[in-house]
């Protein structure tokens, strides 16, 4: 199995025959407005561009998969990204909840059942609830599914979508004991209110807690999540996490090898 970072939480997974899209955000840097105002330098999103090559490896797609897309959440699945599943015809796998947003846009929907393993391209799939945020922000929050993958002869993999660090999270960390878990690592938030996703600390707490290898993404792409590459490679090195805690570059494959 290879993970290909695109960016924020858009990547490829290639497992066997499958080349699986995951929240395709595909609009040029600065294509989208800010979602900070309360700061004296704003900046419009995405804050960089796609990887060299992408265009290459989105010509290799053969599903996708989306997390969450409705309330805005454009770091999930933007007009680009609609626009190419659209014209590309590529199934798109969602949750119920989502299938009907996604139907509106013309796409070929799959939907997927909550509290249920079922079956998903050759193997199987099983959704994991998020909490993207608290209190009142958190209310106004689509929050969406993580998804837990187990393909014959590949590596498990929880993508955990965008989430707080939970006891629903840690749950499932210890039972089903993945062997490659992505989180998001952005610390993204707005003016008000806490974080809607995992941090720095959350990161190294899943990476402590894992029983496999922890990717971090969700960097350096919008201008709500704080946390760089360059400051969670340090904390992972301090607390002795470098060789559990993978905090990839956009563009960068990681390959799992077979189970």
């Amino acid at each position: 199995m290879q993970l290909t970072q695109l960016r924020n939480a858009t990547l490829i997974i290639e497992a066997g025959p499958h080349r699986v899209l995951v929240d395709p955000m595909l609009a040029p840097a600065g294509a989208i407005p800010p979602l900070k105002y309360a700061t004296a330098r704003r900046r419009r999103n995405p804050l960089v561009g796609l990887p060299e090559g992408t265009d290459v490896r989105l010509r290799t797609v053969t599903h996708c998969l989306i997390t969450h897309c409705r309330k805005g959440h454009f770091d999930h699945l933007d007009r680009a990204g609609a626009r190419w599943l659209r014209e590309s015809r590529t199934p798109v796998y969602c949750m119920e909840d989502d299938a009907g947003f996604l139907r509106g846009k013309g796409l070929l929907v799959q939907p997927l059942q909550a509290d249920a393993t079922q079956p998903f391209l050759g193997g199987r799939v099983t959704p994991v609830p998020c909490l993207h945020g608290r209190g009142l922000v958190g209310r106004m929050m689509a929050h969406g599914y993580g998804y837990h993958i187990e393909w014959p002869g590949e590596p498990s993999l929880y993508l955990a979508g965008d989430t707080l660090l939970t006891d629903t999270v840690r749950g499932h960390l210890r039972e089903h004991r993945p062997a490659v878990t992505v989180v998001p690592a952005g610390g993204a938030r707005f003016d008000l209110g806490g974080d809607i996703i995992m941090g720095r600390e959350a990161a190294l707490q899943v990476a402590r807690l894992s029983n496999g290898l922890v990717v971090a993404n969700h960097l350096e792409a919008l201008d709500h999540c704080p946390v760089t590459r360059a400051e969670l490679r340090e904390a992972r090195d301090r607390a002795g996490l470098e060789q559990r805690l993978l905090v990839p570059e956009d563009g960068a494959t990681l390959d799992f090898g077979r189970s």
